[in-house]
């Protein structure tokens, strides 16, 4: 008869799924509602970013409208703000919240915003560590070394530099967000009670960093009670 070995580590991992699963789903929920409400400028995701960018200064970004469902992001690279099918031409508050919440990345960008500096850089450290992280740690687990540091270690702390992204990625993405509530007052782009709703989109955009966070540290605590200092 054979023998299967139950993990209860596994938990670990599908407790993390599942709150990125349920963040995944509010975003898109509170995104859909507040799509129907259209705000009182009457102006376009993508015009709410140009005036947002040239209020702050700023001349030399790009608004593009890129394909897909809310795959909006500022590039720094190209200097390039991309805005995706419900939120480049879309008129509502859902739409005008994202669009200026990616104008505060280009605005932390040009204020030379530490923490988005520091994830900048951070990025190919953790890819590198995401990279290597499992063949260190599967190779470490068929050579047995005495050394007081072996390849297993080397794995878990490079997996750690993923962990450290996504934490680094929170103050980022709650910095954007205030700015870009701040940036709609100012500007007239949006009413109290529009900022309101939009306060809820992004909000419920920012839990999913936070849920992403959370999975990976759940992740990195698996593979801690997994592999760590192992003695056989």
């Amino acid at each position: 008869m054979p023998y299967y070995y139950f993990d209860p580590t596994y938990f670990l991992v599908l407790i993390g799924a599942v709150i990125c699963m349920i963040a995944s789903a509010r975003v898109k929920s509170t995104f859909n509602k507040y799509s129907k409400y259209r705000s009182m400028s009457g102006m376009t995701g993508a015009q709410a970013a140009e005036r947002i960018l040239h209020s702050a200064g700023i001349y030399d970004v790009q608004v593009r409208h890129v394909s897909g469902q809310l795959t909006d992001h500022y590039n720094p690279k190209d200097k390039t703000l991309n805005l995706s099918d419900p939120v480049c031409n879309s008129t509502s508050v859902a739409a005008v919240g994202v669009a200026a919440h990616e104008c505060g990345h280009a605005i932390q960008h040009a204020r030379g915003y530490a923490p988005l500096r520091l994830r900048t850089m951070f990025v190919p450290v953790a890819n590198f560590g995401s990279m290597l992280a499992w063949p260190l740690i599967l190779i470490g687990l068929f050579i047995n070394s005495r050394s007081p540091i072996t390849l297993v270690d080397i794995g878990i702390f490079l997996f750690s530099f993923a962990v450290i992204f996504q934490l680094i990625t929170l103050p980022v993405e709650f910095n954007a967000s205030g700015r870009a509530l701040v940036q709609l007052r100012e500007q007239g782009i949006l009413g109290e009670q529009e900022l309101g709703y939009t306060k809820k989109v992004l909000g419920a955009a920012a839990l999913t960093y936070v849920a992403s966070a959370a999975a990976a540290i759940l992740q990195l605590l698996r593979i801690i009670l997994l592999f760590g200092r192992r003695d056989d």
